[in-house]
């Protein structure tokens, strides 16, 4: 059995006709992504960051003692873990780039390798 539904002219939809407009509005609303919207949504996280960070320190400004390789310190306790996690960080970067710098030459390697006459 099939359905055998006539078609009425208020079914038919031209391209000038609202509804038409309505099915194609949403696709040329869609956002593009710039350099400058990205460095304003950078921008907003770094101050939610910086706010963040303020509040920590506030929060933790009393003094700690620091010993470090025989040197020995008084700090706030907030300027201290902030070095320590900093240090962390140039730790992690420094690794990351010694292994990046073996790949690249270990791939380098393996170019030469397949260019030469076997």
């Amino acid at each position: 059995m099939t359905d055998t539904k006539a078609v009425t002219g208020s079914d038919i939809v031209s391209d000038a006709s609202p509804q038409a407009h309505d099915r194609t509005e949403p696709a040329r609303r869609q956002r593009r992504v710039t350099r400058l919207g990205s460095a304003h949504a950078g921008l907003i996280a770094a101050a939610v960051v910086l706010v963040l960070l303020l509040v920590f320190i506030l929060e933790n400004a009393h003094s700690v003692n620091v010993g470090f390789l025989g040197a020995h310190l008084r700090l706030p306790l907030a300027v201290a873990l902030l070095l320590a996690g900093v240090g962390g960080a140039l730790l992690v970067g420094a690794v990351g780039a010694a292994r990046i710098t073996q790949l690249r030459r270990a791939v380098h390697r393996e170019i030469h390798r397949s260019d030469q006459p076997g």
